[in-house]
């Protein structure tokens, strides 16, 4: 399962209105949002990039069993995708939203909207957490090691780990979001040998609540001004190429950087990496196996 996005520009002002529960979506902001598609090509690639990711995974979990894919946000929905495996015959799920880290506001949701869909016809096992699995961890570090061949002096550059913000009210409920972005960045960072880095947020919503910081660009501004002058994000709470990707990081910080004169670039997407597909194929299989389906 995946969060979804619009294949085209028209499809920008329905998908936000699906996002925000039916509810339309300011003019300006319609507009704005549309202009950040049309700067990475005019649609999302999520759904694509999650449907390779399924196929690499289903080949890595064998004859065994089928994957499918669903959205939580835009076509093809959780529930329709749902109703397609129940009547396939399918008794059984197995759900892993690509996202490794848990928040009960991000794969909370997915939970919700698939068991809702089930409703009690099929025996659901919702993977909650995935980001501990070493092969993930192991890819993530091995995609830093490729990026900073990038930089005229590889051991001079700043690394940010980055993953997309929440509300800061999931604090109130000991939510583990925050420390399990931070365990995760720990344990690459480990493995890649760094010697120095930092945790940063990024895309928070467009609403007036406080949102969980610091913001990616208030860390690159800090740097800048401290006289850091390389800078390699690593957005380790997104595993493949989409607007959070190709807009935030690549269009909006990049102009940020050129602004504060530093050399800024990041990490490859994961996208359908054996590693990242090997850590899917694995916690999947297990959690089968935990319920006694294999």
């Amino acid at each position: 399962m995946a969060y979804g996005g619009p294949g085209n520009i028209s499809e920008v002002e329905p998908y936000l209105m699906d996002i925000r529960g039916g509810r339309p979506t300011r003019p300006q902001l319609v507009e704005e949002i549309r202009a950040r598609y049309a700067r990475i090509g005019g649609r999302s690639p999520i759904l694509e990039l999650t449907r390779a990711q399924a196929s690499a995974v289903g080949r890595a979990l064998g004859n065994a069993f089928r994957v499918y894919v669903g959205m939580r946000h835009w076509h093809p929905y959780i529930q329709d995708v749902v109703e397609e495996i129940a009547r396939a015959g399918h008794r059984r799920i197995v759900g892993v939203a690509m996202a490794p880290h848990y928040s009960n506001m991000s794969v909370g949701a997915y939970e919700k909207k698939l068991l809702q869909a089930a409703d009690g016809r099929l025996d659901v096992s919702l993977i909650r957490s995935w980001w501990s699995h070493p092969q993930f961890l192991d890819a993530v570090a091995n995609r830093i090691a490729q990026a900073l061949q990038r930089f005229p002096r590889p051991s001079a550059v700043q690394v940010v780990f980055t993953a997309h913000s929440l509300p800061e009210k999931i604090l109130a409920s000991a939510d583990p979001y925050p420390a399990e972005l931070t365990a995760s960045a720990t344990e690459v960072a480990q493995r890649a040998r760094l010697k120095d880095w930092r945790l940063a947020y990024q895309s928070a919503g467009a609403t007036p609540e406080p949102w969980l910081g610091p913001d990616v660009e208030a860390v690159l501004t800090e740097l800048a001004k401290a006289g850091h002058e390389a800078v390699l994000l690593v957005p380790i709470g997104f595993v493949c190429d989409h607007v959070e990707i190709l807009y935030d990081i690549d269009v909006e910080c990049q102009a940020l950087a050129k602004r504060l004169g530093v050399q800024l670039e990041r990490t490859a997407s994961l996208n359908d990496d054996p590693g990242l597909v090997a850590a899917v194929a694995d916690v999947v299989r297990k959690a089968a196996a935990e319920r006694d389906w294999t």
